[in-house]
């Protein structure tokens, strides 16, 4: 086992942001749709120069400090965006991003995307350059990772919460895989804060998924490229295929891993639960034989165990080593965040619920942390925002009685997360939202006049299954790898030879991987 453990999931929080404390439904209807050509930008935004210089006041916290300053070659800039894509002439937003340079001679700009909603990426062209060092990707490209609109340093950037909200637990959008109770007047509270502390209801009407796929035509043309060279993780493989959607032919090449699934709606959230569920099941056979085990011997009451010893949380609360609140719905985010990570950083799960026993939530909380990117000065990611904001602008909504139903479902999906209490008082945290859904959906089942492209999926991915993955590249018409092995995204973590020297292959090379490719777990 790693011997800081709880590194592991800070590497991790920007593969997929929020997904594990917050995931979003992708939902609406999966009807063919033509591929579609989004309009030219205006030349005032097209005609800019980046003027990139030293990442100074770029950072939100002490963590991206550090990241930003690991990399002596890093340099940052803004980029200017109409706030409308359809009213060029009104208000302006800004794209913050962070380049490194290619190690040898140029040949062109690899754009990055972490994951999210609401996940900042400056900060992952820093990570990837480091875990790529001696790949031909970073000899041959730029990298370059951006904030997406409301998120991170651009701005402008969303926020929901106050510090005294964050600090008692009360940074809450997750309303379906949660023990908490939701009034309609609770949504419009939110909705008002979240406008309140965002710049006003106009920056929360445009922050799709759409306005970002714009965003990255329009960096591709600042940056002087012909073509969009793209690698995304997680969720910035669902703005990675709707760009392809809408600029099929200014796509170049596209490597897409962890595969969301394009066409599955509120089915792809309950397989997503499902699959955390078998997991936690695996988790727990790996942890039984051991004698310390929080869980026991018996991987088949494993679930039963962890309810014992996490569902007290429900009525006596603990507070962590900064006074925060940890309840059980924070228990429950760290397990989750925990596995999204490999089975060899799996065992802080069983110590956190011994920890939890003895009435010690620290461990458990640094996790939470980690992932969220908060920090105890009150610094650091706004991605608990960001990804209600940008979540309430590609998703379908549901009414109080749809929100009881799915909630109920996903109570039977994935049952070691049940808090016993029924579903009632869940409720869809967009429905007093400022503006309605522009959906990422219906996506098409087959987009025409695409180069090949790349999907790589972990054969036991918890939060992306396989099967997702698999309906991807079949819309895009591509190539799909499959690795063996657990955990979400790989491409970017330099950690499987298999893999680099695939993805290298593609992007450096053009060559896609043959028809049922596959690396062996750590290959």
């Amino acid at each position: 086992m790693p011997a800081h453990p709880d590194r592991t999931i800070v590497r991790r929080r920007r593969l997929l942001g929020a997904a594990a404390l917050s995931l979003v439904v992708l939902s609406g209807a999966c009807a063919a749709v033509p591929a579609t050509s989004a309009p030219e930008e205006p030349g005032r935004f097209a005609g800019q120069q980046l003027a990139f210089g030293p990442c100074a006041g770029y950072a939100r916290s002490a963590a991206d400090e550090q990241v930003f300053a690991a990399e002596p070659r890093a340099q940052c800039a803004r980029m200017q965006v109409p706030l409308d894509h359809d009213d060029p002439d009104g208000a302006t937003g800004e794209i913050a991003m962070l380049r490194v340079p290619a190690r040898g001679t140029s040949e062109g700009t690899l754009v990055l995307n972490s994951g999210g909603p609401g996940g900042a990426g400056m900060g992952f062209a820093v990570t990837t350059a480091a875990a790529l060092a001696d790949s031909s990707i970073t000899e041959r490209f730029d990298l370059v990772g951006f904030d997406p609109r409301g998120v991170g340093a651009s701005t402008p950037a969303v926020e929901c919460f106050s510090r005294e909200q964050y600090d008692t637990g009360q940074a809450r959008t997750e309303y379906f895989l949660s023990a908490r109770s939701w009034s309609e007047q609770d949504a419009a509270a939110l909705a008002d804060q979240c406008a309140e502390r965002s710049g006003g209801q106009q920056s929360l009407s445009h922050l799709s998924s759409r306005d970002t796929v714009r965003d990255m035509d329009l960096l591709r043309t600042v940056l002087g490229e012909d073509k969009l060279r793209f690698l995304g993780q997680s969720y910035g493989t669902r703005i990675g295929a709707l760009y392809a959607q809408a600029y099929p032919r200014n796509v170049g090449a596209m490597v897409l891993d962890g595969g969301v699934d394009p066409q599955a709606g509120d089915q792809r959230r309950l397989q997503q639960y499902a699959s955390f569920q078998n997991t936690f099941e695996r988790m727990a056979a790996l942890c039984a034989p051991n004698r310390e085990c929080a869980l026991g011997p018996d991987p088949a009451r494993a679930t039963e165990r962890f309810q014992q010893i996490v569902r007290p949380l429900l009525d006596a609360p603990l507070r962590d080593d900064t006074g925060t609140v940890f309840g059980y719905d924070e228990a429950v985010d760290a397990v989750l965040g925990i596995l999204l990570s490999d089975a060899t950083a799996w065992e802080p799960i069983s110590i956190g619920l011994a920890d939890l026993q003895a009435g010690d939530p620290d461990r458990f909380a640094r996790v939470n942390r980690a992932v969220g990117g908060r920090e105890p000065d009150g610094r650091g990611s706004n991605q608990t925002a960001a990804n209600l904001a940008i979540g309430c602008l590609d998703e379908q909504r549901k009414t109080p009685q749809e929100a009881e139903v799915f909630r109920a479902r996903i109570y039977a999906a994935t049952p070691f997360a049940d808090p016993g209490r029924g579903p009632g008082g869940a409720r869809d945290a967009c429905e007093a939202w400022p503006t309605d859904p522009d959906p990422a959906y219906p996506f098409p089942e087959k987009v025409d006049g695409l180069p090949p492209t790349m999907v790589i999926s972990l054969a036991n991915d918890p939060t992306t299954p396989i099967e997702g993955a698999r309906r991807l590249q079949q819309a895009l018409g591509g190539a799909l790898l499959t690795v063996d092995g657990d955990g979400h995204t790989i491409a970017a973590s330099g950690a499987n030879p298999c893999v680099n020297d695939a993805v290298a292959a593609y992007l450096v090379d053009g060559r896609a991987p043959a028809e049922g490719a596959r690396c062996a777990a750590n290959s």
